[in-house]
């Protein structure tokens, strides 16, 4: 049997995963329209792989829970400087 089972996440993980970009992306102000619109929609995508992937799930999922107002995305984010490019100018 072949063990590249073990390196797609299941539909639940992804599920999970794409919840918590887009709660991190409401959080810090991310203005989504900006962030699928760069180069034509690419840089998402990737964005979107990052965190599928990410191993600090439940340091984000924790970030989340404690963060009040909108605020700079945590230091272990790997989109950090992605989500820094998606926010208004006025921010």
């Amino acid at each position: 049997m072949s063990t590249s089972r073990r390196l797609w996440p299941t539909l639940e993980q992804v599920r999970r995963q794409q919840e918590l970009m887009d709660r991190m992306m409401y959080t810090i102000g991310v203005d989504v329209h900006t962030a699928v619109g760069i180069d034509g929609g690419l840089a998402f995508l990737e964005a979107r792989a990052k965190c599928r992937y990410c191993i600090h799930e439940k340091s984000c999922r924790d970030w989340l829970e404690s963060t009040e107002g909108v605020r700079p995305s945590p230091d272990f984010c790997p989109n950090a400087r992605f989500f820094l490019c998606c926010k208004p100018l006025d921010c």
